[in-house]
């Protein structure tokens, strides 16, 4: 057999392999169950902010939740230039149906009303919720539950803090809901109402930088079931599983807990209500 008709020969089989693998990986990307083969898309707030992300970017692997999503996708085997980032509103995730995710993070409470429309991986943070009010205010001097229950207290609905104030204080006025943690903050700021409860990195955030003349009055006890957050994933997620087995490696080799440390170490000193 000639030269030249080896060289053809090697050329159509080369070929032949190439798309044959070809085939294969992307069938075995399909089945990998990702919303883009390839790719690790997680979504996270509208607007995202310190200090779980800096600066609303998540991209940059900067702040809490930025660094635990690029820490998971780094043990499920993704370069950072493989992660897709997109946006969503709080409840437009929790909601049941199709997602534009793989993955939600924006500090979503494990809960089993809510595992009845998507899932959950294990938990990456146990959050308390603390009351914030503006110096001066009503809620200035407070000291205990019982200084609480008389006050108009906001709160974002749907969420832990406002599930916190109806299982922990009790309150004799009713609290005020609203859609969002920023309409919450406008209220406080228009002396609306007299104290806002938010989980306590966002307290920090809110007292520090956010809301001028603020302070945080105290930690509020655990009501209920344990805030733990989860990264949230689509119902019957096929990636549920290896997400958690992710979060639970970086559990075990101090990873979770070195990234804690490094966005959530303010997190000591405060007074608990009781």
């Amino acid at each position: 057999m000639s030269r030249s008709v080896w060289r053809s020969l090697a050329a159509v089989s080369a070929v032949t392999v190439a798309l044959s693998l070809a085939g294969c990986s992307a069938a075995s990307t399909d089945d990998e169950g990702y919303l883009t083969p390839g790719k690790f898309t997680i979504a996270t707030g509208e607007i995202a902010y310190y200090p779980y992300v800096i600066d609303d970017d998540p991209a940059s692997g900067e702040g809490f939740e930025a660094a635990v999503a690029y820490a998971v996708a780094d043990k499920l085997g993704f370069a950072p230039e493989d992660v897709e980032w997109v946006r969503t509103s709080f409840e437009s995730a929790i909601a049941p149906g199709p997602k534009s995710f793989d993955v939600n993070i924006q500090q979503y409470t494990i809960t089993d009303e809510r595992t009845q429309a998507v899932d959950f991986s294990s938990s990456y943070y146990q959050a308390s919720q603390a009351v914030v009010a503006i110096e001066g205010g009503a809620a200035d001097g407070v000291d205990s539950i019982d200084g609480l229950k008389d006050l108009v207290l906001g709160a974002m609905a749907g969420s832990t803090s406002a599930a916190t104030i109806e299982e922990a204080v009790q309150p004799n006025v009713d609290p005020q809901l609203y859609n969002s943690n920023e309409d919450a903050v406008a209220a406080l700021q228009a002396n609306q109402i007299d104290a806002i409860v938010l989980d306590l990195p966002t307290a920090y955030y809110a007292t520090g930088v956010y809301i001028e003349g603020s302070f945080i009055v105290g930690e509020l006890p655990a009501a209920g079931v344990p805030d733990e957050w989860g990264l949230l994933l689509p119902k019957d997620s096929p990636l549920t599983e290896r997400v958690t087995a992710a979060l639970d490696e970086l559990r075990a080799d101090g990873t979770l807990a070195a990234i804690t440390d490094e966005w959530l170490g303010s997190g000591q000193g405060v007074t608990l209500l009781r």
